[in-house]
């Protein structure tokens, strides 16, 4: 290896490790997930609402251990945002294995910069570089060879200094994401225990404490009566998700939408994640879309098993491949935001999804959802439960995405050597007070 001080390039720093494919009868069983194109966010960065686990053996040297860089050398997307795009398994990650889609990166020695090397290949410049240098049309791929010449001098004390700033950015970013997941369990939780298990009636029926202030106890009933669904509590009424929720058809043509409008395709929306963080414009759109408003629940129709369900954080336009669903009233929100984000719900619109290679669900499908309505006084209450949770879950979104356009501000500078960090951190001075 060059010595320290002599490095120029990639390939001074590391050997690339190829993936290998997998047995898809494997596919699902206990293991350690899988690390594909599918785990590395456009244009950098690790994506965790899309791992599948492996059951089978593999060489220990396709094992990527937490911290461990690994990217993809090739793109199938149009956009070729993947194209060399790399990615970091967090440190509190258990190890996962590299695909035939993608390599790791192996240090050549304990003194490689790792921190910085990761961000350099997250720089404007480096991916520019991978653009430049792609071969192939359709499936666009980079040669090792390519890869390994990029220019990584070492790094000096003020990219250093950038590389620390942008590490912390990235934190907090990483923190937002898991308080996000962690309030999207409490609320499910909550509804699960109210409106599934039925747990303050059942509580009540035994005479027991359900655990609830009065006012809200009190609009629980204390038992339960027969229906075509088996018992449901006293009062309650069976019916169908379209006596709650309605499907807000506000098409709109290419022209009639200002460039800069916020724009959600299904490739902006995580699974089993109902924030979403993740939004393009409609400049350069050539087909009709549905205009949707913030708080309404964008429903993923197009391979439903994906199970990408999500609260808009603000107003825009979406792909038709979405649904657009909404409570007929704002005492429903609760209710209807939890059923559709729900895994029985996904798994209802699944099972009666159309076609073979691209099974769609419809809203005519969806509306006719079975489910036990209470009464809305209780679905009222629900939903002041709920709301501030999603209005907690909006305003990370968009503090988040205002770090992230810090973040991506400061990349240039980690190749140009400039040091432009104190707007950067009298904003993290901001949000740790």
């Amino acid at each position: 290896m060059a010595s320290e001080g002599h490095r120029r390039m990639l390939g001074d720093y590391f050997t690339l490790q190829r993936g290998t494919t997998y047995k898809s009868r494997l596919l699902g069983q206990p293991g350690p997930v899988l690390l594909g194109l599918a785990t590395i966010q456009r244009n950098g960065g690790f994506r965790a609402d899309s791992l599948h686990t492996y059951g089978g053996e593999s060489p220990a040297k396709l094992l990527v251990q937490p911290g461990d860089l690994y990217l993809s050398l090739k793109d199938v997307t149009q956009s070729a945002d993947l194209l060399g795009a790399v990615a970091r398994l967090p440190i509190d990650h258990p190890p996962g294995r590299l695909t035939q889609d993608t390599v790791k990166l192996k240090p050549k020695g304990p003194d490689v910069p790792l921190d910085y090397l990761y961000w350099l290949l997250r720089t404007p410049q480096y991916r520019s570089y991978c653009g430049a240098h792609a071969t192939g049309t359709t499936n666009l791929g980079l040669a090792r060879e390519d890869f390994l010449a990029f220019p990584a001098p070492e790094p000096t004390p003020l990219q250093r200094k950038i590389v620390e700033t942008l590490g912390t950015l990235d934190d907090k970013i990483e923190l937002n994401r898991k308080m996000n997941r962690t309030l999207e369990a409490m609320a499910q939780a909550i509804f699960k225990s109210w409106f599934a298990d039925f747990d303050p009636v059942r509580a009540k029926a035994a005479g027991r404490d359900p655990g609830l202030s009065k006012k809200i106890a009190d609009l629980f009933p204390d038992s339960f009566e027969d229906s075509e669904l088996g018992e449901i509590p006293e009062g309650w009424t069976m019916g169908t998700l379209d006596e709650v929720a309605e499907h807000p058809r506000r098409g709109v043509q290419p022209n009639q939408i200002e460039p800069d409008t916020p724009y959600i395709a299904l490739e902006h929306m995580p699974r089993r994640c109902i924030a979403l963080s993740d939004w393009g414009t409609a400049e350069g759109l050539e087909s009709n879309k549905f205009r949707f408003r913030t708080g309404e629940i964008l429903f993923g129709k197009l391979r439903p098993y994906f199970h990408k369900v999500g609260v808009a954080p603000l107003d825009g336009v979406c792909s038709t491949d979405i649904v657009v669903v909404a409570p007929r009233s704002l005492h429903w929100f609760g209710f209807v935001f939890a059923h559709i984000s729900s895994v029985p719900f996904v798994e209802y619109t699944n099972a009666s999804s159309t076609g073979t290679k691209m099974p769609r669900t419809s809203w005519s499908e969806m509306a006719c959802y079975h489910v036990v309505i209470p009464p809305k006084q209780l679905a009222e209450a629900f939903t002041n439960q709920i709301r501030p949770i999603v209005d907690r879950i909006i305003s990370s979104i968009h503090e988040s995405r205002a770090i992230a356009s810090l973040r991506d501000a400061l990349l240039p500078k980690l190749i140009s050597g400039e040091l432009y960090v104190k707007n950067a951190e009298r904003f993290l001075e901001t949000w740790k007070n």
